[in-house]
């Protein structure tokens, strides 16, 4: 297996054990390849949810670019939403899986069709 191979199987035992969630494992690889060269940089591949910055990255260039949404304080429910699915204590909040929840919440699997 190669190294994105072994990232997208961190990503999925990080979405059953701590959101509960059985991946759709298509979706996470196209997710996964949509993050491009982040996921291999320590810094960039986690998403820092403590941080509003990092938080409106999050809503500007994946929600309202890639997936098309409507700006609004909805979005912001959504994101705080994963977050505290993901677990807040948890320290690396990948960012693969914060973008598939997200993914799959507002139902835009179409988006990596």
């Amino acid at each position: 297996m190669g190294k994105r191979d072994d990232l997208i199987a961190k990503y999925a035992d990080d979405l059953k054990t701590k959101c509960g969630v059985t991946p759709d494992m298509d979706l996470l690889t196209k997710v996964t390849i949509g993050c491009g060269p982040a996921i291999y940089n320590a810094d960039s591949s986690t998403v820092a949810a403590s941080q509003p910055g990092e938080l409106e990255t999050v809503k500007q260039n994946f929600l309202i670019k890639k997936l098309g949404l409507k700006d609004g304080p909805e979005l912001d429910k959504v994101i705080a939403a994963v977050i505290e699915q993901y677990g807040k204590s948890e320290r690396n909040k990948y960012r693969a899986v914060v973008y598939y929840l997200l993914t799959k919440h507002f139902g835009k699997e179409a988006v990596y069709a």
